[in-house]
């Protein structure tokens, strides 16, 4: 008799109700003035995690982690680090460190000089700064480095300086303000998965800020999506793409087509909805908390939708456009779809054929079909 393959525990503390937070923001308001930056905002972030506080300009994400790190104090509420409430707490005394978007490195001193700044301040042994200055060196790959100084170095690498000076003094958390900002596309996509390396390697807990969502989503064990001083949505990367909670989310995160539309049918096991704007019904193949006759919203991702030049079958999910342009991004291309009711719809598609002949190209009429569960239903 074969053996029952076994499944891996759940390593995911979030999941499980019992779970100690490691940082737990409680009820957080910061007024500026009359002007909440942040506005009661509770959080729980566990220990190990790699949390990415993800919003636009103005969002409030700033605020809340200087508010962590101690440069600035709640109005309201309260926050804990490791059980301990951080109120009154100096931010020299906080179980923390900040690494600053513009890295702030010493110009003067070279790199082992700026990792080991902070050890020196401490006034450890000599021997202990040059092995653990040794030891960060060699985790962020600059172990032939030490001696240049930053004006000496790339961007690339003067941000991975900066992440082992704030890593030296063993903080129990690490806050991250726009930590890849400065880099370039290439360099950015590079550093983002060596920076996941060295905190799986060391075990501590990242917050992360930033505003760009690609670097959440590749960061990120969770992610909280900051508007206007509160938290729109928590979730796992997928849970944020896939399942968004309102069109604030789904808009903010990657690329969506949005329409509005009105419940025709409302079953436990599906939902039809008519939109105007698609010149077709759309069949949800699930049930909906929504009520008959209510407008609501219907957001599906460009690479959720099929085109095709034959009318598939059904009387939902398929309507009918002309290719109005075709932008080629090498590994997928996106098409603009501009529908009968002059609705634009967004559809990208994978280029597994090199230098297809028979691609879709401009100004063909073309069938735009998706899935029953590939949209996601909005009521706000």
């Amino acid at each position: 008799m074969a053996k029952k393959p076994q499944i891996a525990a759940d390593t995911r503390p979030w999941r499980d109700p019992s779970a100690k937070p490691f940082v737990r923001i409680s009820n957080v308001t910061k007024k500026f003035g009359d002007v909440y930056a942040v506005a009661d905002v509770s959080l729980d972030i566990y220990k190990g995690e790699l949390f990415c506080l993800l919003g636009g300009s103005g969002s409030g994400k700033s605020t809340l982690l200087r508010m962590l790190a101690g440069f600035e104090e709640p109005t309201s509420g309260k926050i804990e680090i490791d059980g301990q409430d951080m109120t009154g707490v100096a931010p020299y005394n906080r179980p923390v460190n900040m690494m600053f978007q513009s890295y702030a490195l010493f110009p003067h001193m070279n790199v082992e000089q700026n990792i080991a700044y902070g050890l020196k301040r401490d006034h450890l042994p000599k021997a202990e700064i040059a092995d653990r200055v040794a030891e960060l060196l060699s985790l962020v790959k600059l172990q032939d480095y030490g001696k240049r100084r930053p004006d000496q170095l790339s961007g690339g690498q003067r941000q991975r300086v900066a992440l082992a000076r704030s890593l030296a003094k063993r903080p129990k958390l690490l806050l991250l303000d726009e930590p890849l900002g400065a880099l370039d596309k290439k360099l950015r996509e590079e550093t983002q998965f060596e920076l996941v390396k060295i905190q799986e390697t060391l075990g501590v807990t990242f917050i992360v800020v930033t505003h760009d969502q690609e670097e959440a989503m590749s960061l990120a064990t969770r992610i909280g999506v900051m508007n206007y001083g509160e938290i729109a949505m928590i979730g796992e990367p997928t849970d944020i793409y896939e399942f968004p909670n309102s069109k604030f989310v789904a808009g903010f995160i990657g690329s969506v087509n949005m329409v509005e539309g009105v419940v025709t049918e409302d079953e436990a096991d599906h939902v039809r909805i008519r939109s105007a704007e698609l010149g077709c019904d759309i069949f949800v193949g699930h049930g909906v908390d929504c009520a008959p006759n209510q407008i609501l919203w219907w957001a599906i991702r460009p690479e959720k939708i099929a085109l095709s030049r034959e009318r598939p079958e059904g009387d939902a999910n398929v309507t009918k456009g002309l290719v109005e342009d075709i932008g080629y991004l090498g590994d997928m291309s996106v098409y603009q779809i501009l529908l009968d009711s002059g609705k634009r719809l967004r559809v990208t598609q994978t280029n597994t054929v090199r230098g297809n002949p028979d691609a879709i190209t401009w100004d063909e009429p073309v069938f735009c079909t998706w899935h029953n569960d590939a949209g996601s239903v909005l009521t706000v």
